[in-house]
């Protein structure tokens, strides 16, 4: 059977499908861990409704519904009008907080939970008679939620194109044109959606990827919509957590801070300094947090929820971590590259003898290193601690080996094409009559292999390639044009190099991302090609890494994002135009709060501490980054310089995972098939910036959820796991946004709670001592 028009599966109306059950639950016998003796082994029989979710398809099929109502409609003037609206508050807001002393993100489940009680309130006070039943079509529905959430996601952040066109203006005096301004936004924004979305077929439709990190926002969407007492009961549980989350969360934010991070060690030796930076972490850059026990949910899971990342992941990512605390301690302690002159935890440059390097000193009147000047001041230092996080991130290329070693099959369709014949019959059936495509795609639906929710998709028009590849072209030729116009210093051949680099990293990258929920920071490992290839040009260096780095950062958004479409079954055309709305809307607003903030704080942005209320310290950082890697990489990094092992960690890494293939192959009972080596060689330098007072109970919560009620109580999990962790989610993130502006400076003056021994103002707030 081919599914080759809209409605060749069966519509709601006639036969609704049932909702997912915990006795539909896999039992098949392919590979699983659940069935090897190891430490997912089951407690009840495989084939009882407690079967454990044992895979991916499994968690996608279970957890959330594969059910999807053809009849609602996401094309409503309610969705544009909250997409929009929502798009403009994220926007505005993430620009304006990138000059803040404090960071504000608005973040997806945030906007998810607005833009609900936004759509139910116009669906219950808009009229429904006359004129007015174009504007309230009836109740508020899933696909209009998922429309707005994804076109305001799309915005809601702080273009990078805005940080290089913010350093030029602060730091070299340049001010581009303001139309190659806004087209240079465009393109660095919308390269990665063109390469990224001419992979969904690799990266997004499969079971395979997963992206479990949205698993709890779909599990919240089910819980609002859909209907049946099931339902109800999950969205009792939903409303009970996320009021119990909201109200908690006004402890540790402000009234009772200890409980970031409750250390008893801290607290019986309050005045060791070898104890603060093993056992604190309640501060920024305080210790590793070894320990410490943390009750605050804004940082258990600031990265990503606990409750939603396999458990594989997680296993590889908590030996990741012991290493980590393993290496920075041994590294300090042994002084190697001088780290006792430094900061134990630290981002910037020093000199020999600890004090903050000036970069400026080594710049001549062009903004390029002046070799004079820097023999004269002489080479910075980083913390040691900063080092190996830079060697670690550079390790990350494992993930390369690792993927072709184990993924060989989930991937190998990204170049099974090249070959002469292929891209002939390619160009054949190219149809550049783009705007002509009905998007009808022919699939067999009968095969097992398809996903689930992509089969549901397969009714709607797709948004095909070719809109993808034209999206990708116009970006190509704008970028090309921009970087001669904006006096970036990057040549067209460096550029040219930075997309087939952004390509290379959004297929590995990206289905690492997709496959456990990890998402590697790959800024330091694009940063230093960079640099090596334009020696001694940071302005180079910044456009080199805006459109490498950014582009592999804006695919992995739009293909999380059309994972969200899928799963709740938004028509792909609606995904399309909802992402490049949000992205060109987001843009717009960041180029006018950017210079409209410059123009009128430009100099407390230029100094050193700035005020409560506005800061330079992300474009002083990424300026700072720009001349330590593209003017000082060969006397740093080269070999023999200081170093010299930052870089040959992209060799080592290759290599890394093939010990571990070699013994899964020869000894298989040993499970080194369990391990995903760039997770745990990324993941060594984990703990090199904020706070970490948290990790611990991170990893406790995340066996809790995905070991020990996964296994079980696995009708439990099913039903209750994902939309608990979306509450906690929700809950968390409103009432933090709340204490932003009210208590925490936000608004331009900060409330601290009185100082007592649960908020300790003047120093940690474990109690621990504060170091120089």
């Amino acid at each position: 059977m081919s599914l080759t028009a809209a409605g060749a599966i069966g519509q709601r109306a006639a036969s609704k499908p049932a909702a997912p059950s915990e006795k539909s639950l896999s039992t098949s016998d392919e590979k699983s861990f659940d069935r090897q003796g190891d430490i997912e082994t089951a407690t009840v029989d495989a084939d009882s409704e407690e079967a454990i979710l044992s895979d991916e398809r499994d968690i996608a099929t279970n957890v959330i519904s594969v059910d999807d109502d053809p009849t609602l409609n996401p094309w409503t003037f309610r969705a544009f009008f909250l997409g929009l609206g929502l798009s403009a508050f994220g926007g505005v807001l993430a620009e304006i907080y990138y000059f803040k002393p404090q960071t504000v993100l608005v973040s997806l489940m945030f906007l998810a939970v607005i833009s609900y009680v936004l759509g139910v309130f116009m669906e219950t006070f808009i009229p429904r008679r006359g004129l007015f039943r174009y504007l309230n079509p009836g109740p508020f529905n899933k696909k209009e939620n998922a429309f707005v959430v994804i076109m305001a996601s799309a915005s809601a952040n702080s273009a990078l194109g805005t940080e290089v066109l913010a350093v030029q203006r602060l730091y070299y005096n340049i001010t581009p044109n303001p139309a190659a301004s806004m087209f240079l936004l465009f393109s660095s924004q919308l390269l990665g959606y063109g390469i990224g979305g001419m992979m969904r077929g690799i990266l997004l439709y499969p079971s395979k990827m997963l992206y479990p990190g949205v698993l709890p926002l779909l599990s919240m969407f089910d819980a609002l919509y859909e209907g049946g007492m099931a339902a109800r009961k999950k969205l009792r549980v939903f409303y009970i957590v996320f009021a119990m989350i909201f109200v908690w969360e006004l402890f540790p934010e402000w009234i009772f801070p200890l409980l970031t991070g409750f250390s008893i060690i801290c607290l019986a030796a309050p005045n060791n300094a070898a104890v603060s930076r093993v056992f604190g972490g309640t501060n920024g850059n305080e210790g590793l947090g070894l320990l410490s026990i943390g009750f605050d949910w804004q940082y258990i899971s600031s990265g990503v929820n606990p409750m939603a990342i396999p458990l594989k992941a997680q296993f590889s990512n908590f030996l990741g971590y012991l290493l980590c605390m393993v290496v920075f301690v041994a590294v300090y302690y042994n002084n190697i590259w001088k780290a006792q002159n430094f900061p134990f935890l630290s981002q910037l440059l020093f000199y020999e003898n600890g004090t903050q390097y000036d970069q400026t000193l080594i710049l001549n009147a062009n903004y390029e290193v002046d070799p004079t000047l820097l023999a004269e001041q002489g080479l910075p230092y980083y913390a040691s601690t900063w080092v190996v996080y830079l060697l670690s991130s550079n390790l990350a290329t494992a993930t390369f080996t690792h993927l072709l070693l184990w993924n060989w099959d989930d991937l190998s369709s990204a170049w099974s094409w090249m070959t002469p014949s292929s891209i002939k019959q390619m160009w054949a059936n190219f149809d550049w009559k783009v705007w002509k495509a009905d998007g009808m795609r022919e699939q067999n639906v009968d095969d097992e292999e398809i996903d689930p929710h992509y089969k549901q998709m397969l009714k709607y028009p797709d948004a095909p390639n070719s809109w993808y590849f034209v999206v990708f072209l116009l970006s190509f030729v704008v970028a090309l044009v921009v970087i001669y116009k904006t006096n970036s210093t990057l040549p067209w051949w460096g550029f040219v190099i930075s997309l087939l680099l952004a390509s290379i990293s959004i297929l590995f990258f990206g289905a690492l991302a997709a496959i456990t929920g990890l998402g590697f920071i790959i800024q330091p490992f694009v940063q230093m090609i960079g640099g090596y290839l334009h020696h001694g040009m940071p302005v180079a260096n910044m456009y080199f890494v805006l459109y490498s780095y950014n582009t592999v950062t804006q695919a992995q958004l739009l293909l999380r994002d059309l994972k969200i479409a899928q799963y709740a079954k938004l028509p792909p055309r609606a995904a399309f135009t909802a992402q490049i709305i949000g992205t060109l809307l987001g843009a717009i607003l960041n180029f006018i709060m950017m210079n409209s903030i410059i123009d009128n704080q430009r100099e407390i942005l230029l100094s050193v501490q700035g005020t409560n209320i506005w800061s330079g310290q992300q474009p002083q950082q990424y300026n700072s980054q720009a001349i330590a890697w593209g003017g000082l990489s060969h006397e740093l990094f080269s070999s023999g310089q200081r170093y010299q092992w930052v870089p040959w960690a992209y060799i080592v890494g290759l290599f890394v995972p093939i010990p571990f293939w070699v013994i899964h192959r020869y000894w298989p009972k040993l499970r080194a098939d369990y391990l995903y080596t760039p997770v745990i060689a990324y993941y060594i330098g984990w703990l090199c910036v904020g706070i970490n007072s948290s990790i611990t109970s991170y990893f406790a919560i995340a066996f809790l959820s995905q070991w020990w009620l996964r296994t079980r109580y696995p009708r439990w999990f099913a039903k209750y796991n994902y939309i608990v962790g979306a509450a906690l989610d929700g809950g968390t993130q409103v009432m933090v946004f709340i204490l932003s502006f009210a208590v925490q400076g936000a608004g331009g003056t900060s409330h601290l709670f009185p100082a007592w021994w649960g908020a300790n103002q003047g120093g940690n707030y474990d109690h621990c001592a504060m170091l120089n």
